[in-house]
């Protein structure tokens, strides 16, 4: 395995420790969240975030990759660039909370909230701080400060972790069990109808910790604005907005056409459903997270290479192996991993083994989309992202009548499928890239039989289904690694080191 590999998968790792241990302490939240609350409830969680999703991609408006791109083509005002991205996203996010503030209740009536117009309020804030702290957080990956950057992130979800224990957990055990003075004490400030909100409320001071956390990123800045620079900069990442807002109607527009297209009695118990098992493929986003915020910064840093077409075919086939023992390793032990949802969401785990290979081929596009960030083609993103949530949006409106969530679940993996596809097929016009795709494809067809085999087995024999997943999954690592020389010689020479 090349060095810069092993410097890729070293920052991943560091990056993935943020990201992992945050995400599965988050994911440790989805079993009290489940038992907690009811499906609709639950259902409010998952839509609300659903519009932080597309707000948080206005927000940033694709700032945070031309800022990547610019500190690297311009060097010598790498320090400008930064104060300029900065100061565009502290005002806009400004006048955004601004403008939320001022019309929340109209808001608030508009998507079926009339009575919690607070909601939107707690929202905006969140969303405000979040898109502020994006510029500080790409400085750090720039600088390839990764350590501060996962210990930023990490407090930033301890304390919304440890605020939602309180709120959910803690302060209802001690009203129902009548601790006198301490009963007394939270009803000063603890109110049972928030319900829901009181999320909202530990993700708020979370955020507003993480700002504070970033000051010394924030006030190193130099405080100048070039609007020549900007100009040129929101020219390279309005395309990026245009398609991060298509991905993320490709992620969340699902969720929110579920609560308008179904029955109003039914909605938001399917909505919170499905939301639950869309979080079960968690541990496949967690390493997509991670490695995009490695990969990116590194994929800019390699383009001058000499050899760094052949580096970028075979970071994306150890990407795929990695996604496909991800999808193994929940699918093949979904009878433990179902109890991460109360059993009231678990009809919905149909929908699993779609996700996550929707969520696979997604990452597999992150990887192909290097070509037009390189080459300053990136309106070919947009046009990438359009084309998949207009494929998200017909087969949403047809499916989910006959379906339910189970057609959004296929329209999501049709969706990044299709992707990949034109991102692939275009790209190797402008920039192509040295990826094994058959060997690729055999991964993929292995991975998915294993599955399908493991559910056929079981079917048709009465045994444990850990005596039959433990060998297949065993079989399958054991098939890739003695299929790739690079793969089996990188091994062995860590074996022989350790």
């Amino acid at each position: 395995m090349p060095n810069p590999i092993k410097r890729l998968a070293g920052q991943t790792a560091i990056y993935g420790t943020s990201s992992i241990i945050g995400r599965l302490l988050n994911y440790l939240l989805i079993p009290i969240y489940t038992r907690v609350f009811i499906t609709q409830e639950f259902g409010t969680f998952i839509e609300m975030y659903s519009y932080v999703a597309f707000l948080l991609v206005i927000l940033t408006y694709g700032m945070e990759t031309a800022f990547f791109r610019y500190a690297e083509k311009e060097r010598e005002i790498k320090d400008t660039v930064y104060s300029t991205s900065f100061i565009s996203l502290l005002l806009t996010s400004t006048l955004f909370i601004i403008l939320v503030f001022t019309n929340s209740d109209q808001l608030a009536a508009l998507i079926r909230y009339p009575q919690n117009p607070e909601y939107i309020r707690w929202l905006a804030a969140i969303v405000g701080l979040d898109a502020l702290s994006s510029i500080p957080f790409a400085k750090l990956r720039a600088e390839n400060k990764a350590i501060r950057f996962a210990t930023i992130k990490l407090l930033n979800i301890g304390i919304n972790i440890t605020l939602n224990l309180f709120f959910i957990v803690f302060c209802p055990w001690v009203l129902k069990n009548d601790y006198s003075i301490l009963s007394g004490i939270i009803n000063q400030f603890y109110d049972p109808q928030i319900g829901v909100g009181y999320i909202f409320i530990s993700n708020l001071i979370a955020s507003i910790a993480t700002i504070i956390l970033l000051l010394p990123q924030i006030i190193s800045a130099n405080w100048r604005f070039d609007t020549a620079l900007w100009k040129r900069m929101v020219i390279y990442a309005l395309p990026l907005l245009l398609g991060g807002l298509a991905g993320v109607a490709n992620e969340a527009l699902d969720k929110l056409l579920l609560k308008f297209m179904l029955p109003e009695n039914i909605a938001m118990s399917q909505v919170g459903i499905y939301g639950a098992c869309y979080k079960i493929s968690i541990m496949m986003t967690i390493f997509i997270q991670a490695f995009r915020f490695a990969a990116e910064p590194f994929f800019f840093s390699q383009a001058r290479s000499h050899n760094a077409k052949e580096l970028y075919g075979e970071v994306m086939k150890y990407f795929v192996i990695i996604c496909l023992i991800i999808f193994l390793s929940i699918m093949l032990f979904i009878d433990v991993v179902q109890h991460f949802v109360g059993e009231e969401f678990r009809e919905g785990l149909i929908v699993v083994p779609v996700l996550l290979l929707a969520n696979m081929f997604l990452g597999i596009y992150f990887n192909l989309s290097i070509w037009y960030k390189i080459t300053g083609r990136t309106h070919y993103g947009a046009i990438f992202a359009l084309a998949g949530a207009m494929i998200t949006l017909l087969l949403n409106i047809w499916w989910i009548p006959i379906f339910g969530y189970v057609g959004s679940a296929w329209a999501t993996l049709i969706c990044y499928f299709s992707m990949t596809m034109l991102s692939y097929f275009t790209g190797r016009k402008y920039y192509p890239v040295k990826y094994d795709v058959l060997k690729i494809l055999a991964y993929i067809i292995f991975g998915i039989a294993i599955y399908l085999l493991s559910t056929l087995i079981i079917e048709f024999i009465a045994l444990p289904y850990y005596y039959i997943n433990i060998p297949l999954l065993i079989i399958f690592l054991i098939v890739i690694i003695s299929s790739d020389k690079s793969l089996k010689t990188s091994l062995l020479q860590t074996i022989r080191k350790s």
